[in-house]
């Protein structure tokens, strides 16, 4: 992120909380309100990039957000905005799906634009992989929405990185960014690296590779779900290595003197990789402790602690 954009802050706050529910009921100026003291939270301690999908809340995230920038035009000019396409959801004319259409895409930006009351996105993200991509089309449609001003950048989510090969192989401008599910509890990007030659590797959902791809491509890495949902750091455990992790991740935040998301989240960011954690909660209070993280680094011996702990058995 750091290479096109040089202010960018190390976390992302997520906005799929914003807008109230998952329902066809209009937000309201609570919603509104809320959205602006998340706002005013983040950018009070320096998160400035700020993370959206057309989906998120069926577009009420979007749209307060952009009610907040309605109001409060100067704020645009201290964040970093990005938003994804190409996810649709069951309707009159089909099932669940990913469309990565010209058209699709350009209507897409288009109602992202409006939403968000905003001229140009600094980062359109394609949502999930659409097996039925043309690349050409999707390279134009790209190419035509930058040369338009609507979009400055392009990032994916949830690719692997011969996806991402193959993408860019059509693309006149680099993909800058690729957000994935990464965690303590969702460890697939980091077994996939240290099962090799095992047959525990075969259990893996990660395909190889990726990470390396991004770091030498310089693509950003975010990290979706990088607080586990609160596994660890007060959410019901189910299991005895969860609680056992729980116990670790409470001990060191003592240790460190530092809050539970500090140490969840510093977990993924003590990774080389560089990886942008993406916040998700709309309490103000959880957003404090998990800025905290920005001034926690692990030892090596309790980040493999950690490791070998959420895994439930010593690395191979």
């Amino acid at each position: 992120m750091q290479n096109y954009f040089p202010d960018a802050s190390r976390l992302v706050y997520g906005c799929m909380g914003l807008g109230g529910g998952w329902n066809n009921e209009s937000a309201t100026k609570e919603h509104v309100l809320q959205a602006h003291q998340v706002i005013e939270q983040a950018l009070a301690l320096d998160i400035n990039v700020f993370d959206h999908a057309d989906i998120y809340t069926f577009g009420k995230a979007e749209t307060v957000f952009g009610k907040v920038l309605k109001e409060n035009p100067s704020l645009k000019e201290r964040m970093i905005l990005q938003s994804k396409c190409a996810i649709r959801f069951e309707d009159d004319l089909g099932p669940k799906r990913y469309d990565f259409s010209a058209k699709w895409i350009e209507f897409s930006v288009e109602g992202i634009l409006q939403r968000l009351n905003i001229e140009q996105l600094d980062i359109l993200l394609l949502h999930r992989p659409d097996p039925l991509m043309e690349l050409d089309e999707v390279a134009t449609t790209l190419s035509s929405l930058q040369q338009q001003g609507k979009i400055k950048h392009v990032g994916v989510s949830n690719m692997h990185g011969h996806q991402m090969a193959y993408l860019q192989s059509a693309l006149s401008s680099p993909i800058v960014a690729n957000q994935l599910e990464m965690s303590l509890a969702f460890r697939d990007w980091l077994e996939d690296g240290v099962t090799t030659n095992s047959p525990a590797n075969r259990n893996s959902g990660y395909a190889p590779g990726t990470l390396e791809y991004c770091m030498m491509n310089k693509v950003q890495i975010q990290a979706w779900g990088s607080l586990a949902q609160g596994k660890y750091t007060g959410a019901s455990t189910h299991n005895d290595t969860d609680a056992a992790t729980a116990a670790l991740v409470n001990s060191l935040a003592a240790e460190y003197q530092t809050s539970p998301e500090a140490i969840v989240l510093a977990w993924l960011m003590r990774h080389p990789a560089n990886i942008q954690p993406v916040l998700g909660t709309t309490n103000i209070e959880r957003i404090k402790a998990c800025h905290k993280a920005l001034k926690v680094h692990l030892s090596r011996e309790h980040w493999y602690l950690l490791l070998e702990t959420a895994r439930g058995q010593e690395m191979p």
